[in-house]
């Protein structure tokens, strides 16, 4: 380690603990610092960092040492893509690196390195959630208009069956009062997410227990549902009825795939474990109840696979395309995410929900 370590590691102690990986730089350039999440991300022990130039390390040296400069220079920060850390026998690893001037003299350059795989799906998950406020308000505004129309229409039908003599003209009113019901149970399902979270110290084994009960009992033979529990879990902090309809839709879901599949039936896994530095919804965590629902069904259509959270997407004939939607609903009110992973023969539905 080069002289003075101690001394620059005492000055940075702040950044020992932070899951992003950090590297401080010196005017020539040269690694004077290395937070453990980078010797984590490069693989590389921390004495084979300090002391080294930074530029050989990656591949775009001239275009990265251009920017570094200009940024010791002119005191602004930037992000460059596609910037790849050379490994010795390995792939290069491709690498977001983002540089901010310190107010230090020997060490005015603070770089964050962040794979590439990791923004790309911090970013998706941005915009997957910029989509679901935007679709849930136009669905919310949508319900709203046809609700009172509705009403209407069925208190005519139940007027003029009054006035009908005749059986079989009768049975053409009961088909509208029918419809406008079943459209009325749509629309109230539309506006029911918009309730306040009641929110309560829970054990998501149990809630997982409860609607594995639930499934099986609705799908008798076809389904076997395995249990793969982290009994350690702590509790999570949620709203019991809007957890365990998140859970039920999609558990019911992947039952409705393996029903409707060929061959018929197959199995359902219910997987719990802890997420540890873990990135959701914009926020960072140190702990994350990583809940997975896995199928070796037929798979998500490859048609629908971008939508499958969207209001009114249904990759089943019959189905409304509430049920995820839904659950995305309630998993974001509880600050979580979820995602689908999806191919024939193993489809992955992984919800994230902090335990912080």
């Amino acid at each position: 380690m080069y002289a003075g370590a101690a001394v620059i590691d005492e000055k940075f102690a702040g950044l020992e603990l932070l899951p992003s990986a950090v590297m401080v730089l010196d005017r020539t350039l040269v690694v004077r610092y290395a937070n453990p999440a980078c010797e984590s991300l490069l693989e590389t022990g921390v004495r084979s960092l300090l002391g080294q130039p930074f530029l050989p390390m990656m591949a775009e040296a001239d275009a990265l040492g251009e920017m570094l400069k200009e940024a010791l220079t002119n005191h602004w920060s930037y992000a460059a893509h596609t910037v790849s850390y050379l490994r010795v026998g390995q792939e290069p690893l491709a690498l977001i690196v983002t540089a901010a001037r310190l107010d230090l003299e020997a060490t005015p350059l603070l770089l964050e390195l962040r794979p590439i795989e990791q923004a790309l799906r911090i970013a998706r998950e941005e915009r997957m959630l910029d989509l679901q406020t935007a679709n849930r308000e136009l669905i919310r505004n949508l319900a709203h208009e046809i609700k009172n129309p509705l009403g209407g229409l069925r208190g005519s039908a139940q007027l003029l069956e009054r006035e009908l003599d005749k059986a079989e003209l009768r049975e053409y009113t009961q088909v509208i009062i029918k419809e406008a019901d079943r459209l009325q149970a749509l629309v109230d399902r539309l506006l029911t997410p918009h309730r306040t979270p009641r929110l309560a110290p829970l054990n998501i084994h149990e809630i997982l227990e409860r609607v594995r009960s639930l499934v099986l009992a609705e799908f008798s033979s076809g389904v076997a549902i395995r249990r793969d529990y982290d009994i350690s879990l702590p509790d999570v902090v949620g709203d019991q009825e809007q957890l365990i309809q998140t859970v039920l839709n999609v558990v019911r879901n992947a039952a409705q795939a393996l029903i409707g599949g060929a061959p018929v039936g197959g199995t359902i896994t219910l997987r719990t474990r802890v997420a540890r530095q873990i990135t959701i919804v914009r926020q960072r965590h140190k702990l994350a109840l990583e809940l997975q629902v896995i199928d070796d069904g037929p798979g998500v259509p490859e048609s629908i696979r971008d939508r499958i959270f969207n209001p009114l997407v249904s990759g089943r004939d019959g189905g409304s395309g509430l049920g995820l939607s839904l659950a995305q609903t309630f998993i974001q009110y509880h600050h979580g995410m979820i995602v689908c992973d999806s191919r024939p023969g193993r489809t992955v539905f992984t919800m994230l929900l902090p335990l912080d």
